[in-house]
């Protein structure tokens, strides 16, 4: 079902999982309550050395973040990355990273916000990678919802969701490969060689802090270039920290608008993006989205390769 994409091993008991900040910097408290917290699954954590630095607003130096992730990715016995993080950064690495033989030895890279752009890279190498909490979240503790479902998906377990439907949402079903992320980081991607916003897939955004003509802005982008009337299907997170305007007072009617013309499936107030609930979901995966008039939608991943 998955046979195009490089699935990164599950994780075992003694497997090791690379913490790192190849972005923004990271408050220390969240890497130190967030490593027992997977030490207690059975796993091992190793914290890269920049990963607490500072340098301007970022984590490190552009040699030094790099440096972090790549001995992450080369490192044999790290089978996981865990952005610590996000925060604008990651675009400065992704020319230096595509030199990386990683497709040899696939590992899981875990993460969201500007993690976007680095999900990206992983997809341009055909390899799979976890849109996900990070550190912050982590260290609320194994029995969190979102962390049970992120632990089981790095055992190896492909997830289902069930989600409240949305008064815009566009009801059908549809199946394909599901990416996305932040939509103004994966949209300053396109027509560069980690573009993922492809025809015929089902695409996931969210974002924090921009205005209502911006992502409007981006939307039109995706419909002149033809995108956007050939997705199979879109589901729409979280838009959160962002002001009314003259034209619209939420972000969904000006999303709602802009999809009217199509006719694949929208879920629309979907649980994915800058928020406290915020649910696993594995990029590049093959995935079925059923928008239904049931009260209740469904997001179900494909079972994928574990070995």
């Amino acid at each position: 079902m998955n046979k195009n994409i490089i699935f990164p091993r599950p994780l075992k008991e003694g497997d090791t999982i690379a913490i790192l900040a190849p972005a923004g910097i990271i408050n220390p408290e969240h890497v130190e309550f967030a490593t027992p917290v997977l030490e207690e699954q059975g796993w091992k954590v190793k914290v890269m050395p920049h990963t607490l630095g500072q340098w301007g607003n970022y984590s490190g130096t552009p040699a030094e973040r790099l440096s972090d992730l790549e001995d992450a990715f080369l490192d044999p016995e790290v089978r996981a990355i865990l952005c610590a993080r996000g925060g604008y950064g990651v675009v400065h690495l992704l020319d230096s990273l595509n030199k990386l033989p990683i497709e040899k030895d696939p590992k899981w890279v875990i993460g969201y916000s500007d993690i976007s752009a680095l999900h990206a890279f992983m997809a341009s190498k055909g390899i799979a990678s976890i849109h996900a909490s990070m550190t912050s979240h982590i260290r609320k503790g194994a029995e969190d919802i979102d962390n049970k479902v992120l632990f089981e998906i790095l055992r190896g377990d492909a997830p289902a969701f069930t989600f409240d439907s949305h008064q815009y949402d566009r009801l059908g079903q549809c199946s394909g490969k599901l990416v996305g992320g932040n939509v103004a980081v994966i949209a300053e991607l396109i027509n560069t060689p980690y573009d993922i916003i492809e025809e015929d897939t089902i695409l996931f955004i969210e974002d924090i802090a921009e205005p209502i003509y911006k992502i409007e802005r981006i939307m039109y982008q995706l419909r002149l270039s033809g995108i956007l009337p050939r997705l199979r299907g879109l589901i729409v997170g979280q838009f959160t920290e962002y002001k009314p305007d003259d034209n619209y007072a939420d972000m969904e009617t000006m999303i709602y608008d802009m999809v009217k013309p199509y006719d694949f499936p929208v879920a629309f107030n979907v649980p994915i993006g800058h928020v406290d609930h915020n649910i696993p979901v594995i990029e590049s995966a093959k995935v079925t989205l059923k928008v239904t008039a049931s009260g209740q939608n469904h997001l179900i991943f494909w079972p994928f390769p574990k070995g």
